[in-house]
Formats: C-alpha cells, sequence, structure tokens
C-alpha cells in the first residue's frame, strides 16, 4: 500500500433507519497528508488502499487519537471529540482524485472546495448526483424523504415542530463550513462546495452554486453557477447568470478575469478575460455574433463572442437603434470599465 494520499478527512454524519448515509461532516479535512499520518491512519482502521470510505467506531477514533498525538495535534483533538460521538464516524481515504463512489466521498470533495484547499474546476466530481441522497433539512438536521411524515408526528406528540427548510441534494454551507473574511447575506443561497474567497460579499439575490465561486475580494449579487470562478475585484450585478458548458468528468469550465463587471440581469457563455464588462441586460452566448468595433466607433469586423474568450479590456454592449451586440476594446473600454467600477 502506498503511504501517499490525495485527501484524508474524519468525519461525523447521518444515517437513515437503513443504514445509508444522509451527509458527512468533515471539521479539519487534509489534502495530501503527511505519508507518517496516513500509514499511522492504516494500521488503526485497517486500511488497504484505494478510495475508501471506512466507518469507525468511538473506540477506534480513540485509537487514532492515541496514535496521531505525535504527529498532528489538530488531528488528535478532533478525534478526541469524535470518540464521544452518539452519531456514525466514518474515515475517508482518497488515494487519487478519481470518479466518486460513495456519499462520504462526495462530501469530502464539497468540503475540500468550501474549505478553500481546492479550487473549482480542480477536482473530478463525476459521478456526484446519484450519490448525494435528496433530503429533507431541517432544524433536527438531514431527514429522509421516506421518514419525514413520521419524524414530523414524532416531533407533534413531543409538541415539538420538525421544521423542513430545504428539499434538496446539497446543504447550504455555512452548516458546515464559514470561510473567514466574508459577507454573506442570506446563507441559505451558498451550497456546500462553493468556494468563497476572503474579501467577498454575497449579497441577498446572490447566488453560489457548488464547484463555483469568486476568488475575492469581489461582490456577489447575481447568480454563479456550477464551474464558474470569479477573479479577484470583480462585481456580479443583480440577476446576473453566468451560465458556463459542460466538459469531461461533469465539471462546468468557465471563469471570469479579475476586475470585472457584469451587469444587472446580464448572462456570460463564455469565459472573461480581466476588466471585461457586460452591458446590464445582455446576454452573451459562444455562437452570439458581435460587431467589433474600433476607437472611432468604426466597424473592423463581425466575430462570435466565442473568438473574444478571456481577452482582456473588452465592452460589451448592445447597439441601441440596431440591437446589435458590440464590443470595444483598449483604452476606451478601459477607460469605461474603471468609471463603472467607480460608480458602483
Amino acid at each position: 500500500m502506498s503511504n501517499t494520499l490525495f485527501s484524508l478527512a474524519f468525519g461525523v454524519g447521518t444515517h437513515n433507519r437503513q443504514g445509508n448515509w444522509l451527509e458527512v461532516f468533515y471539521a479539519q479535512p487534509l489534502l495530501n497528508p503527511p505519508a507518517e499520518l496516513v500509514e499511522a491512519v492504516a494500521g488503526v482502521i485497517g486500511y488497504s488502499g484505494g478510495n475508501q470510505a471506512i466507518a469507525i467506531t468511538t473506540s477506534q477514533a480513540t485509537q487514532l487519537s492515541d496514535a496521531l498525538k505525535p504527529l498532528d495535534a489538530a488531528q488528535c483533538a478532533l478525534l478526541t471529540r469524535l470518540a464521544e460521538s452518539q452519531r456514525p464516524l466514518v474515515a475517508t481515504l482518497l488515494a487519487e482524485d478519481a470518479p466518486l463512489t460513495s456519499t462520504p466521498e462526495a462530501y469530502l470533495k464539497l468540503h475540500l472546495l468550501s474549505h478553500r484547499l481546492v479550487k473549482p474546476h480542480g477536482l473530478n466530481l463525476a459521478g456526484i448526483f446519484p450519490l448525494l441522497p435528496n433530503v429533507a433539512w431541517t432544524n433536527e438536521g438531514a431527514v429522509d424523504l421516506a421518514e419525514v411524515a413520521e419524524r414530523q408526528l414524532e416531533a407533534r406528540l413531543r409538541g415539538e415542530l420538525l421544521e423542513v427548510f430545504s428539499v434538496d441534494k446539497f446543504p447550504k454551507m455555512t452548516d458546515y463550513v464559514v470561510p473567514s473574511g466574508v459577507r454573506i447575506a442570506d446563507s441559505a443561497r451558498i451550497r456546500l462546495g462553493a468556494y468563497i474567497g476572503e474579501g467577498t460579499t454575497v449579497m441577498h439575490e446572490g447566488f453560489v452554486n457548488f464547484n463555483a465561486g469568486t476568488e475575492g475580494p469581489g461582490m456577489i449579487e447575481g447568480r454563479v453557477s456550477a464551474g464558474v470562478f470569479v477573479g479577484k475585484g470583480s462585481d456580479l450585478g443583480g440577476g446576473c447568470s453566468t451560465m458556463g458548458t459542460l466538459s469531461g468528468g461533469g465539471n462546468i469550465v468557465i471563469s471570469v478575469g479579475e476586475g470585472c463587471l457584469i451587469g444587472a440581469n446580464a448572462g456570460i457563455g463564455i469565459p472573461l478575460g480581466n476588466r471585461n464588462t457586460v452591458e446590464a441586460g445582455l446576454y452573451i452566448t459562444a455562437g452570439t455574433k458581435v460587431n467589433l468595433l474600433d476607437e472611432q466607433n468604426q466597424l473592423v469586423k463581425v466575430v462570435k463572442a466565442r473568438e473574444l474568450a478571456g481577452q482582456a479590456d473588452l465592452l460589451f454592449r448592445r447597439n441601441s437603434q440596431t440591437g446589435a451586440v458590440e464590443c470595444k476594446t483598449h483604452k476606451s473600454a478601459i477607460e469605461l470599465n474603471e468609471a463603472l467600477h467607480a460608480h458602483n
């Protein structure tokens, strides 16, 4: 067995009444843990290699704590706490970043993103949806949908209320990870697996999906769809939609460079380079025909938007008289971009 792992984490989670995993909380996931730590863990739980989620007992948690005491004080302290758990425990070991095979593995990768250990596009998330059960997220935690009615009755008989906040495959990020240096107006709109960089503000109507996020600092007032990664200093206006294109492994590959401004109700289907501006209400797909203008507003040529993907200092707008999508570049675009950012 190799002592090299891609990731390792000890978690506590929830089973349904059939003993199936509904969710897992990893307080301190590790990326590329030291070989001596892996060796110590393997000796306690019988890990023999590959990607595995191994159920552990509270007794094993105590043994792991003792084994890791000279190697990692933080993991030792965590395992001491887990040894007191009344909930199911799991040790999840990923030898490689391969397609997912279990619910604990899926939750570990979502944690790696929200803990800022890996950026969007940086993980193989193939197979994630079938492994995330659709559950009721309640004031008593995750509840299997087939068990909701019985749990509601049980709560009423105790004189209590089982409140269902949402029914979804993904929980809200802040029930698992609260990143440092961020402002989030409505935590229900940020899914676990979002990457929220230092200095990011997400306003009330902002939404960030899993495998998406912002490097920060920046302002999110619209929707950041799965796979979209927004660069530093960018502003996404209210109601904007940043839609990507599917690639191998189920990831969505699209990026927004630094210092971009995407106006209200605007949307993009191409990656943006640094300091791009998209006018409010304008939606650009890869096949959108764009009139490329020079500094005197003279037509240079007509191109498809995909040909401008990733280029810096572009201003995308719609001609109010003809309805044509136009793009200006270089000095005029830079000056207008800076003016819009100053205004906002």
